[in-house]
């Protein structure tokens, strides 16, 4: 017994630490919540991975959400039409050269190369497609990432960076110029 009291006194310091930080955390508003807390980019990036624009929701940022869901839902669209368009060439392609002559394009009168390049056309903008959701996919992970990120960046009054003009008192040009102030 005398060896256990040691440790089971030091799990209720800690305990009760982490309990009291959560606590501290809670009181705390949720911008303030997020700049303490140095888990917030890896925790929305993994959100976004899950559910995308998720991780948008929890930093808050919740009007780049409708973007997301066009961007993916457009790029999901456009693989659906394709692999079909896709399928429906091949598949003409199929019954000719089984012996089948009727066909919707038929009147039309495309020959069994046409047929060909019409479906390597549909299958390139197909792959196309699917890149660009992957490409949409892995943006909306970053994009939750890095406003995760500059949630916790230090922006405030005393930081100012100014351009400035000021007319040349020897002749008509204008200086140009930049100011960087900090207020100690």
């Amino acid at each position: 017994m005398k060896n256990k009291l040691p440790l089971l006194l030091i799990f209720i310091l800690s305990y009760s630490a982490i309990s009291a930080q959560k606590i501290e955390l809670d009181s705390l508003t949720r911008k303030e919540r997020l700049i303490k807390d140095p888990l917030t980019p890896a925790r929305a990036a993994f959100y976004s991975t899950v559910v995308p624009g998720l991780g948008q929701l929890y930093t808050g940022k919740t009007w780049k959400v409708p973007i997301i869901y066009i961007a993916l839902g457009s790029a999901g669209y456009s693989y659906l039409y394709q692999r079909d368009q896709m399928n429906v060439f091949r598949n003409i392609y199929k019954r000719r050269i089984a012996g089948y002559t009727d066909d919707i394009y038929q009147g039309r009168i495309l020959k069994n190369d046409q047929l060909i390049e019409g479906m390597k056309f549909h299958k390139n903008y197909r792959d196309q497609s699917l890149l660009f959701f992957m490409v949409f996919y892995l943006l909306n992970v970053i994009d939750a990432n890095v406003g995760a990120h500059l949630m916790q960046f230090n922006v405030n009054e005393q930081l100012s960076f100014k351009p400035y003009l000021k007319p040349n008192d020897y002749s008509t040009d204008m200086n140009f110029g930049i100011t960087l102030n900090i207020n100690l």
